[in-house]
This record gives C-alpha cells, sequence and structure tokens, in this order.
C-alpha cells in the first residue's frame, strides 16, 4: 500500500526568491536602458555633425566647379592660349552602375570609338567610387541633344560644362606656350582633394612651367537632388578663383617672320632684347600642332609624331645641344683680352696650317695658305682658327673653362621653361668622368675646343644669351613672361626676374670685340652675302659645327654628304650694332656653312624687327647674291690697314 506523502510549500521562501528575480530583471531593464540612452546619446550629441552631414548628404550633392584656367598673351596683348566652351561627359561609378553596360547603352546616344571606350573602361576601373569619371571631353550639339533627351536613362551621368583649351597659333608656338592635357594618374594624385575639378594640366612649354599659377583654384557648388539623384535645385555657390593672365615677350609677328625664314629647313633659331633678357621669338623646326593633345591625341597620330625622324616635339632650343663651331670665337677673344693674354693690336703669324710640338697632324685654318698676320678683329671677321689655337694653348684650359663660364656655357640659363640642359663645357674634369675612354686631356683636345668643337655641346638659348651680353655688356637671363596679372581687371605686374652681370668690366675690350664682328658684316668677313640693301649695322659671327671629321689635312665639302651628315650652320648676330635691340641665334641643322644658310635668315628676322619688312621665300640652294660696294667703317672698327683689304674670305670651321 502506497503511502501519500504531502509536501507543505514555503510561501516566505517562494516569495523571497521571486524579490531576488524580480530585482535581477530590474536592474537588466535599467542596464539596458541605461546602454540604450547611451548610444541615443552617442548618436544625437557626440556623432550628431557625422550623421547630420550624412543625412544632408542623402539630398545634398557637392559638384566641384573648375576655374577659367588663365590667357597667354603675346607682348601686343593677342592671345596665344584661349578658352572656348565646350561640353563634355561624366559618370560617378557608385550611381551609373557597370561601365561596360554604360558604354552598351550610350551606343547611338554618343558616338565612342574603340580607343576611348578602352581609356574610360581603365579609368572607370581605378577611380573612386563617388568621383566623377570622364567619358568623353569634346561632345557635340547633337550629342548633347540626344543625351539631354535620354538622360533618365543614364542615372550617375552628367553633362558637364567647361571651358576647354585652344591654341589660334597651332603649331607656331608650340615650342613656346607648349599645351595642356587631360590629367593622368599621377597628375590627379598631386592635386589631392582638388584634383576632382581639373580635366586637364600643362604638360609641356609655358603651360607645364607656370601651372600652378594658369589652373587657378576650384569652387563649389551645392546642389538639392531628390531620391533618383536629379537635381532639383542649386542651393549656393563657392565661385572658382581663375588663374592667373601671363603677357609674354614673344611678339607674333617676328615668330611668324623667324618661321617664314626658315623656309624648308630644320633647326632652331632664338632672338632677345639685349636690354632686357627678354626673348622676342623662338622657334624649333619642324613643329606640331599643340591642339592635337587637348582633347586626347589618338594613336595614329602620336605614332606619327614619334616616328618622325626630325622629332618635331623636341625643342631644340632648350634641349638641342649642338657644338657652337667658329661663334664662339668672340667670347674667347674677349676672355683673351680680359685675362690678359692677349691685347687686341697682338698680331699672330696664320700660315694655313698649326702644329703642336712633336706632332705630324695639323689643324687649319680655312684659307690653306693661311690668313697671314692676324689681330683680334681679324681673327673674328676672316675667322681665323690659328690666332685661337694659339690663344687657347697660352690660356690654358682651366681659364678657358672659367671664363666660359663666366659667359653662361655649361649651365642652364634659368629660362622658364622646364627641362633646359647645361649642355656641355669641355674641361679634363668633364671628359674624364664622361668620356674615360679617350685618356686624359690632351693638348689637342685645348685646341679644338678653341674653335668650338670636340666635346663642347650649348644650346641657342646660351648662344643668344651670351650674344645679348656681347651687344649691351650685360649678361641677362633669357626669359619668356613679361608680366602676370589674377583676374582680368587686375593690374598688369611684371614678372622678378634674376640679376644681370656684367660680361667684361673693360669697355674697350668688349669694343674691339664688337669690332670685329661689325667687319664680319660690312668689312671683309665671311658674312658679306647678308650686306646688299642692309640700311643697319650688323654685328655677327658665322659658325660651322662639323658632324664628321676631316681626313688628314683634307677639307671636307659639306654638300657631299648626306643631309643627317652635313654640317651644323650657325650664326649669331646683333643689331643696329651701334645700338643693339635684339640679339639672334641660328643653328641649321645639315645647313652646311653658316654664311650660307645660318646669315640669311637672322638677316630676314632683323629686317622684320627693325623694318617691319616680312621675309622673302628662301632662294633655292646655289643661288649666287651680288657683291655690293664695301662702305668706309674706319670710324666703326678703326683703320683698315693692310689686312683689311676687301677679298673674298671663307668661313673658319
Amino acid at each position: 500500500m502506497i503511502r501519500r506523502v504531502r509536501i507543505l510549500k514555503d510561501h516566505a521562501a517562494e516569495a523571497a526568491q521571486f524579490r531576488r528575480r524580480a530585482l535581477v530583471g530590474f536592474l537588466g531593464v535599467l542596464v539596458g536602458l541605461g546602454a540604450l540612452g547611451l548610444w541615443y546619446f552617442k548618436l544625437q550629441v557626440v556623432q550628431h555633425a557625422l550623421y547630420a552631414t550624412r543625412s544632408e548628404s542623402n539630398r545634398l550633392r557637392l559638384v566641384p566647379v573648375a576655374p577659367a584656367r588663365g590667357l597667354i598673351y603675346d607682348r601686343k596683348g593677342r592671345i596665344l592660349a584661349d578658352n572656348v566652351a565646350a561640353w563634355r561627359l561624366d559618370a560617378v561609378p557608385e550611381r551609373a552602375g557597370d561601365g561596360a553596360a554604360l558604354l552598351a547603352g550610350l551606343q547611338g546616344v554618343v558616338a565612342l570609338d574603340a580607343e576611348q571606350q578602352a581609356q574610360f573602361l581603365r579609368d572607370y576601373r581605378a577611380a573612386r567610387p563617388f568621383k566623377p569619371v570622364t567619358l568623353k571631353l569634346r561632345v557635340s550639339d547633337d550629342e548633347a541633344a540626344r543625351f539631354a533627351v535620354n538622360r533618365w536613362r543614364f542615372p550617375g551621368v552628367d553633362l558637364v560644362p567647361y571651358l576647354g583649351r585652344v591654341y589660334p597659333y597651332g603649331a607656331l608656338l608650340a615650342h613656346v606656350v607648349g599645351y595642356v592635357a587631360r590629367a593622368d594618374e599621377k597628375d590627379l594624385a598631386g592635386l589631392g582633394d582638388a584634383g576632382g575639378a581639373y580635366t586637364h594640366v600643362g604638360k609641356s612649354g609655358l603651360e607645364r612651367y607656370y601651372e600652378v599659377q594658369l589652373r587657378g583654384k576650384p569652387g563649389y557648388r551645392r546642389l538639392e537632388t531628390n531620391v533618383a539623384g536629379r537635381t532639383v535645385r542649386a542651393l549656393d555657390t563657392v565661385p572658382a578663383v581663375p588663374g592667373a593672365d601671363l603677357r609674354l615677350s614673344i611678339d607674333i609677328d617676328l615668330q611668324q617672320a623667324m618661321t617664314d625664314a626658315f623656309g624648308e629647313l630644320e633647326g632652331s633659331a632664338v632672338a632677345v632684347d639685349p636690354r632686357t633678357g627678354e626673348i622676342l621669338a623662338m622657334v624649333s623646326l619642324p613643329a606640331f600642332d599643340p591642339n592635337l593633345f587637348v582633347n586626347g591625341i589618338s594613336h595614329a597620330e602620336f605614332r606619327a609624331l614619334n616616328d618622325n625622324p626630325s622629332r618635331p616635339q623636341f625643342n631644340r632650343v632648350v634641349l638641342g645641344g649642338v657644338a657652337p663651331g667658329s661663334t664662339i670665337k668672340p667670347l674667347l677673344g674677349l676672355a683673351g683680352l680680359d685675362s690678359g693674354t692677349r691685347r687686341a693690336e697682338d698680331k699672330i703669324l696664320s700660315t694655313g696650317m698649326f702644329y703642336l710640338p712633336g706632332q705630324k697632324r695639323g689643324y687649319g685654318d680655312s684659307h690653306r695658305g693661311g690668313h697671314g698676320w692676324t689681330d683680334l678683329r681679324k681673327s673674328i671677321y676672316e675667322s681665323v682658327n690659328t690666332y685661337y689655337y694659339k690663344l687657347a694653348l697660352d690660356m690654358g684650359i682651366a681659364r678657358v673653362d672659367d671664363y666660359m663660364a663666366r659667359y653662361g656655357f655649361g649651365k642652364p640659363t634659368g629660362v622658364d621653361l622646364a627641362g633646359e640642359i647645361g649642355g656641355n663645357l669641355p674641361s679634363p674634369q668633364w671628359k674624364a668622368k664622361y668620356a674615360p675612354k679617350q685618356g686624359h686631356w690632351y693638348p689637342g683636345d685645348t685646341v679644338i675646343t678653341a674653335i668650338g668643337q670636340g666635346f663642347w655641346k650649348v644650346t641657342p638659348l646660351q648662344l643668344a644669351q651670351a650674344t645679348g651680353g656681347l651687344a649691351s655688356g650685360w649678361l641677362r637671363p633669357p626669359h619668356l613672361v613679361k608680366d602676370m596679372r589674377a583676374g582680368f581687371q587686375a593690374p598688369w605686374a611684371p614678372v622678378p626676374l634674376q640679376p644681370a652681370r656684367r660680361i667684361s668690366d673693360n669697355p674697350a675690350h668688349l669694343q674691339a670685340v664688337r669690332e670685329g664682328m661689325i667687319a664680319t658684316v660690312h668689312g671683309p668677313g665671311t658674312a658679306t652675302n647678308i650686306r646688299p640693301g642692309l640700311t643697319y649695322l650688323i654685328a655677327g659671327k658665322t659658325g660651322t659645327a662639323q658632324v664628321v671629321s676631316r681626313r688628314g689635312t683634307a677639307a671636307l665639302n659639306p654638300r657631299s654628304l648626306p643631309m643627317h651628315l652635313r654640317h651644323r650652320a650657325l650664326f649669331i648676330a646683333f643689331a643696329p650694332a651701334d645700338a643693339p635691340t635684339i640679339a639672334i641665334a641660328v643653328a641649321i641643322e645639315g645647313g652646311g656653312y653658316g654664311a650660307a644658310t645660318a646669315a640669311p635668315i637672322a638677316r630676314k628676322v632683323f629686317d622684320a624687327w627693325l623694318l617691319g619688312k616680312k621675309p622673302e621665300p628662301p632662294k633655292p640652294e646655289g643661288t649666287l647674291l651680288p657683291v655690293a660696294t664695301l662702305p668706309d667703317f674706319s670710324n666703326v672698327i678703326g683703320s683698315p690697314g693692310a689686312d683689311r683689304v676687301p677679298s673674298p674670305v671663307k668661313e673658319g670651321k
């Protein structure tokens, strides 16, 4: 028999247990409410600004406003680099979706070739999701109208107005003004957060050198959008600050005259004002059209430029080093006077061939019969090599280098163009470093250095600077930009310049050199072919830089060589010689002798600047110019003497 046991409840214990559980539950609720309160406090107070901004961004959009790029003018106020109104098509990745699908949908609305599509996809994949990527830079009016009708189909894609760059004079100023092109990843990284406002940056010429000043500062527009992301209204705008305008020292008429004077020849020339260092004209030929690069040059066009053996994109004025040839002689002659090695009246006998002691190889003059007794002036206007062979040996290469460095060789001039080279100033140290296989420095190295051959490399701009120094007595750093202004209504302010340096402390020495240069054209010199019809004085010096060496003592006819092996023709000059306002350096590739090809170009440029005369078409090779009667220049170069009897003189090498 089972006995049931009755268990009595302990109500007091149960009540105590309930109270404990209720207390734990209540504390749990309090903790939960406290944590929730703290979280709301964090959201509403601590992080209020963050979430308020995020909330605003759901309906507000900041659109960068690109500044107008500064304009570039010539010295007379003619526009060389302009801005024109244009439309581009931009896509924001996080709103536009898949790039390939977007391109497929745009077929028939906007014309995009395979190259543009490939470029867009590369940029689209690499871009940040919230930054716009350009689909097409120049959208035509018809394309803009078609896209406006189909705008609803392409969320995140917008037509954006902007100012496109255009170069009215095309190739005429390609190496001066340069060009802008689409900003690449490296450019945008350098711009930082402001990079989204810029589609183009300067890539060459002044556009690159003055990029910071020209591009200005971006602004922004705050737009209210609907749930589909379409703009409802513009709330406010912070205007962009336009870039600074530049006014150059270049005269577009002289630039055109200099280009026309070259005809079909290739080479470079630069004209400066010796009183200020302002560059009046600067050409490097052949050139190219900078407008090709603004909106993205095609592969075919770019390949054509790169494959051109004449290298149109290469700026010969600041990057092209050439041996100066005999154009260095007036400067070496001045160094001989200033160093005390020579006096202007000291004479050296030229027999036609110069020999170093103990050597059988001779170093020749242009006259194989010699020039006879030669002083400084005659050494310049007849280009007597022997005078300079002996002078350089007497000075020693160390002093030659010292004076040539003072005249600006072996280092950049400091012109406001990026990438300028300093060239080569021959010295034992240079040879040991860059040409060690050719042995140590020999006396023969000094001899050929004296006539601008051997290891020399100078730029036409360095020659023009030195020629301006001979003209004015001061070496002035050449520069392209005269003035700058921060806005259309702002006044023009001159650009700070580097200080000038005296080229010589002795005016008599400088005058003796000038007289020799005047006789080069107006006396029995090597450039009498440009004298006919002159109404003003020209002081000049011809030069010929050999590309291939002669064999033994035999002279080399440059016209017998293929074009790429022909001598480079050079000419330096200033005018009017009695009150110079222009100095020039001309270098012709494959031009033969300086008197034949380079000097006539300088004459045409002088006529254009001083007389307003446009260059005539170049005469065919071999055309003879009439010989004019020699005027009396005794008041300019002193008593003519027996050595100045007019006679046909060939130029020294």
